[in-house]
């Protein structure tokens, strides 16, 4: 398709921003010239949201006739999986078999959304009078959905669907850096038939794109995935416009080997939740917490089975750890590492770009494992965003609690052991919206998904997903013939 145009308003037309570029991270390599959003595209967008989302045709349509639409987009995108896969290795430099993962959770993502809709029922309240209650959920109207670069249309799915079955119109700023396969995705969900103007992919810079979406008096609600920096700025301006938000932001998120876990299980674990999409995770496990009585013994042998991680380009079977998003974002992981080493951390293994030919043009940066630091060393605190994991020792379950919750964030964390009673517990009290135990990284678009602290605000997923992009209103309905005593 010709990625110059950007979709405004159910129309494909050149973004009044301009062109840039997208550029395969494995080599550098053009990978197409793409359109850009202006801030008058935001306006004619949202425009056209308020039209199509008040429009009797879509306000009015039942809700398992919106659900047909969901279900046909959910094929659509299972149907052309492999397309979409190839697209997005190319502008993400995601492994395929990564890449093809995240284009099915979508299909299913939208086939979730239109079988609880189908399933969705309002509610009949208990009457305390003369009278019938309910509660009903309506529309917002126009829903702005930002999302990252690490997962597109996964994260585009997650956020599309659930408010599209609410009723609602959806303008979708998709991250600069991996617009391609958002631009693909609004191909596929206008061919299956949702009404004209429902849907916008406005690709562009988020300091312009993204901050007029949130400051626009039309859009009734912002869904961000991102940086906290960022997250806060939308929170301040959904207080001035008293809007609800969707926050989901930053991690540094804790993983912990207790002494009976299962080595080799754990090891796994460890390296898929930190280690895959070359780290690029909110909630990948960058801290790791292992028992003192086991530390020694467990650590080479995660260090030794980290440096055998292959290292190549995402089109490549054999690949575990693609290059990263890009040789800008590389660099400034590079420069985490850097800064950690020059103030005392331990290189186990890692803590360099890969040479040869093969690697000089790409965004490539070897799994990186440090010790020797502290939990309030910056490293440990601030979130990377790239295959670095820190590895520190802790003593009894008081010390690793103290040491795991000593976060400003809160999004995950993973427990390795063979007693669950005690996973259980120690779940219990920490301070993540997600806890995995003896497993990582596993995600079910049934379960809701949030952070606690600054990791986010909100969440989603889960059955409730849709009616989080609704409003909700409560009718009384008279049954006494004779006038109230007071008139």
């Amino acid at each position: 398709m010709d990625f110059t145009k950007i979709f405004v308003g159910g129309e494909w037309r050149e973004g009044r921003g301009g062109l840039t570029d997208s550029i395969d991270p494995a080599d550098g390599s053009l990978v197409a010239r793409r359109g850009v959003a202006s801030v008058d595209d935001v306006d004619d967008a949202v425009a056209a949201g308020l039209q199509a989302s008040a429009d009797p045709e879509w306000r009015n349509m039942l809700p398992h006739q919106r659900a047909r639409i969901l279900a046909r987009i959910g094929d659509a995108i299972e149907a052309d999986v492999e397309a979409i896969s190839a697209l997005q290795t190319a502008d993400t430099g995601k492994t395929r078999a990564e890449t093809r993962a995240l284009a099915l959770s979508a299909a299913g993502t939208f086939r979730y959304f239109a079988a609880a809709l189908e399933t969705m029922d309002e509610t009949l309240t208990s009457p305390r009078g003369s009278y019938l209650t309910m509660s009903v959920h309506e529309p917002i109207g126009v829903v702005g959905a930002i999302t990252p670069w690490n997962s597109p249309i996964a994260s585009d799915a997650q956020k599309i669907a659930p408010a599209l079955a609410a009723g609602n119109a959806v303008v979708l700023k998709p991250a600069e850096w991996t617009s391609l396969v958002s631009l693909h995705l609004a191909r596929l969900v206008e061919q299956q038939g949702l009404p004209r103007g429902l849907l916008s992919v406005l690709p562009g810079p988020g300091s312009v794109i993204g901050d007029a979406i949130v400051r626009h008096r039309g859009v009734g609600k912002i869904l961000f995935t991102g940086g906290t920096t960022t997250g806060r700025r939308i929170a301040a301006v959904a207080a001035e416009k008293l809007m609800p938000v969707s926050l989901e932001l930053g991690g540094k998120s804790p993983t912990i080997v207790l002494e009976d876990a299962d080595m080799d299980q754990a090891i796994a674990g460890i390296l898929f939740g930190i280690f895959s999409s070359s780290g690029q995770s909110c909630i990948a496990g960058s801290r790791l917490f292992v028992d003192r009585s086991i530390y020694d013994a467990f650590v080479p042998r995660l260090v030794e089975r980290a440096a055998a991680l292959r290292i190549g380009p995402g089109t490549s079977t054999e690949t575990q750890v693609a290059p990263l998003v890009s040789t800008i974002h590389r660099d400034q992981v590079a420069a985490h590492v850097e800064r950690a080493l020059a103030a005392g951390a331990t290189l186990l293994c890692g803590g360099e770009a890969p040479s040869g030919p093969e690697f000089d043009q790409g965004a490539y940066y070897r799994p990186t494992i440090l010790a020797g630091v502290p939990n309030d060393a910056v490293i440990c605190q601030e979130e990377i965003f790239g295959p670095v994991l820190v590895v520190l020792p802790f003593d009894g379950e008081e010390d690793l609690v103290a040491q795991a919750n000593d976060t400003v964030f809160g999004l995950a964390a993973g427990i390795w052991s063979r007693d669950f009673p005690r996973a259980y517990r120690l779940a219990r009290r920490l301070e993540a919206g997600t806890v995995w135990v003896n497993t990582y990284k596993q995600f079910s678009i049934s379960t809701p998904f949030g952070g606690w602290k600054e990791s986010g605000l909100g969440v989603e997923k889960g059955r409730d997903g849709i009616r989080a992009h609704m409003r909700q209103k409560s009718i009384y309905l008279g049954l006494d013939s004779h006038p109230l005593p007071w008139a």
